[in-house]
């Protein structure tokens, strides 16, 4: 299920009131999914050495990916995921989500910690993930 962030499908907010529209939208459907709940927070770092780097997260790495496997080492691409896991709170990733909602990260998943329900946030909204129909959610 996708929902956006702003009226109107706008992609990105322009004033301190948008931004709190973006905010509100983003924690209501995380309250929904994850009330009473820990989560994780998982955030990828894209780059082209295999080692892994320092991380500016408050989560620790997770795994890393090699997502592109070129014959050329120059030219192979990892993707780090690094993974903090919290209860859930409304607004306690406020920072993260206005960081998604300007394009500067992007790729962060929050979901429960049987990967079962998955929020992705994007700048202009996000998409929502979860069991099919029938089974246990």
């Amino acid at each position: 299920m996708r929902f956006h962030s702003l009226p109107e499908s706008k992609r990105y907010a322009e004033d301190e009131s948008e931004y709190a529209i973006v905010l509100e939208r983003y924690n209501t459907v995380l309250d929904e999914l994850f009330a009473g709940m820990d989560v994780y927070v998982i955030t990828p770092l894209w780059t082209t050495e295999p080692d892994v780097p320092a991380h500016q997260s408050d989560g620790g790495h997770w795994q890393s990916l090699l997502v592109e496997d070129d014959p050329d080492q120059e030219f192979r691409t990892y993707c780090h995921l690094f993974v903090s896991r919290r209860p859930w709170q409304h607004g306690c990733i406020d920072e993260t989500l206005r960081d998604i909602a300007d394009d500067k990260l992007a790729g962060v998943l929050v979901t429960d910690t049987q990967m079962r329900r998955i929020h992705h946030p994007y700048d202009g909204g996000a998409d929502v993930l979860l069991p099919r129909s029938g089974t246990d959610a």
